[in-house]
């Protein structure tokens, strides 16, 4: 009898790095079944329509959490409400999140055959006798009817059949390398999938509350101080009571300058201007804090990282693609070691979010509440015309922001919204100007926005009745916007008391709103003020304090 000359030995470690071999499948093995159930599954590789590329977050930016098993079990709510907000594009991305969530389901089926039967072909090669009574054990459990995980898998084929008893140590090896490559292909899919979900997910708007009018027109819910006497007047009338033309008269507003150092969309603010605009901040401030209630003060930073920014629902282009934020350059040693990007903040909303960015907030500490002076920065200054001269749109600004972080009630964060409201209210009353307070419609609300009341002053010089315009122009703006924020900055919540669900943690929600945006308010009372025959302006009763004790702005006072 012919004597068998043995292979020489090579490792298990080496034999499984060797060079890749084509594929084959041994009939009715695992892999077999995997390779025809699989490839018919796989991710294409140039994607969904809808698919949004990957985007790199640094290590140190707060890791969102977003509530997509709500998304997959209410795909036709989220559709509709991105529809009523007209985020057209984001209404196909529930149901596209569901059909990648059963693609990776599908993966993890996959990966958990394949573990199983690399682990089963790894004992079999390290000790083929002990496998085999391991065999014979799993063969009885199974007709047995038992249920355990062994039983499973020598139905299946898994640690079990007569391909891996027919097949040479060398198969083995052979195929437990090719489980390991199908394993880390899978995997790789699972990564890209639960990355596209999550793209998808932090790109959906925020639910709609109840109180929202659906559609494109606001409801009024009340004025503030008299309704304007709407009187017929000239076609010249509105230009001349213009706080552009009122600004310059009075020599406290200087654009041509700003054009020439900035370009269009800044401005000068000049003498009793400059004045007026520091009286403003002081007294909103001061109307804040009397309120004894827990507004604390902040002077937080204007330029954020701007993955904080994104965060907070401020992209650097809107969904109509319009730029949104000043990104600021990165020079090429700081991109090459990653460093995060930074944008200049459009308004204290977002560096007060991220004061509790990756934080954990006791419960009883809410409501949490603060208030800051900021400069704002906006890109998006709009077209030029009569609705966005002057000061009405600009590129940067002076604003009261306040903002806190309420338990995760609709009772306890409509008191906050609410007394948001009323702060406003009291500013704008106690200023003289006509306003009216508006409930704003889907079509309006930002993407972080679940509800967003607005408050909308009168001037004169916006009026132009040939258009349909009657003069209103926004000065404040108040917004719930539930966890939004806080999953996307992982601001999180320890509940003092177990909840329902048994979550040890949960999201608080959070309220912003403007105190005070000193242009418009600035112009406002320019227009309301201004007295055509003395050529002065009335300063409201409640600045007198803040001005210096002066009642009235003039050309005299001012240009010496």
């Amino acid at each position: 009898m012919a004597k068998l000359v043995s292979p020489p030995f090579v490792c298990l470690r080496c034999r499984l790095a060797r060079p890749r071999r084509p594929q084959r499948f041994f009939p009715g093995s695992t892999l077999s079944r995997l390779a025809s159930t699989s490839s018919a599954s796989s991710i294409p590789t140039s994607g969904d329509a809808n698919d949004l590329p990957i985007t790199s977050r640094p290590t140190t930016a707060p890791k969102p959490n977003i509530d997509t098993k709500h998304i997959r079990q209410n795909v036709s709510l989220y559709e509709q409400n991105s529809l009523e907000r007209n985020y057209k594009a984001q209404s196909a991305y529930p149901a596209r999140i569901a059909e990648l969530f059963a693609q990776w389901q599908a993966r993890q089926r996959d990966g958990r055959t394949l573990r199983e039967r690399g682990n089963y072909l790894r004992r079999q090669i390290a000790n083929p006798t002990s496998i085999q009574h391991e065999d014979e054990d799993e063969a009885a459990e199974s007709r047995g009817g038992q249920s355990t995980a062994e039983s499973k898998a020598g139905d299946t084929g898994i640690a079990a059949g007569p391909d891996t008893k027919t097949m040479t140590k060398a198969q083995l090896i052979e195929e437990a390398r090719v489980v390991k490559e199908r394993l880390s292909s899978i995997e790789q899919d699972e990564t890209h999938l639960e990355a596209q979900i999550a793209e998808l997910s932090l790109a959906i708007p925020n639910l709609t509350s109840a109180e929202t009018p659906r559609g494109d027109e606001p409801r009024v819910l009340r004025y503030i101080n008299e309704q304007p006497v709407l009187e017929s007047s000239s076609s010249s009338d509105p230009v001349w009571r213009s706080h552009v033309h009122i600004g310059s008269e009075l020599g406290i507003l200087d654009f041509a300058a700003a054009a020439t150092t900035s370009g269009w969309g800044w401005y000068y603010l000049l003498d009793a201007g400059a004045q007026l605009e520091q009286a403003l901040i002081s007294y909103a401030l001061h109307t804040v804090a009397s309120r004894k209630s827990g507004w604390r003060q902040v002077a937080p930073p204007s330029i954020v990282y701007s993955h904080i920014a994104a965060a907070c629902g401020f992209q650097p282009r809107d969904q109509h693609g319009e730029q949104q934020v000043y990104g600021l350059a990165r020079s090429a040693a700081d991109a090459q070691h990653s460093k995060p990007e930074l944008c200049l903040s459009g308004t204290a909303e977002i560096p007060l979010a991220g004061l509790k960015a990756n934080t954990v907030i006791e419960e009883a500490e809410l409501p949490i509440k603060r208030v800051a002076v900021s400069r704002c920065y906006r890109a998006e200054a709009g077209g030029r015309g009569a609705d966005t001269k002057g000061l009405y749109r600009v590129h940067e600004f002076t604003k009261v922001e306040m903002f806190a972080w309420t338990p995760p009630d609709e009772g306890a964060t409509a008191a906050v919204f609410d007394e948001i409201l009323d702060i406003q209210t009291q500013i704008l009353r106690e200023l003289g100007l006509h306003c009216r307070v508006l409930e704003m419609p889907s079509t309006d609300l930002g993407a972080s926005a679940y509800r967003k009341c607005d408050i909308e002053a009168f001037f004169p010089s916006r009026r132009q009745p040939q258009r349909g315009d009657e003069g209103w122009g926004e000065v404040t703006s108040a917004s719930i916007c539930t966890d939004y924020q806080a999953r996307r900055l992982a601001t999180r919540l320890r509940p003092s008391a177990p909840t329902a669900s048994g979550a040890k943690t949960a999201y608080p929600w959070t309220v912003n709103g403007t105190a005070l945006a000193v242009p418009r308010v600035l112009a406002a009372v320019l227009e309301k003020g201004w007295d055509e025959e003395e050529k002065t302006v009335a300063i409201p009763d409640c600045l007198v304090p803040w001005m210096g004790g002066k009642k009235e702005i003039g050309v005299k006072d001012w240009q010496q």
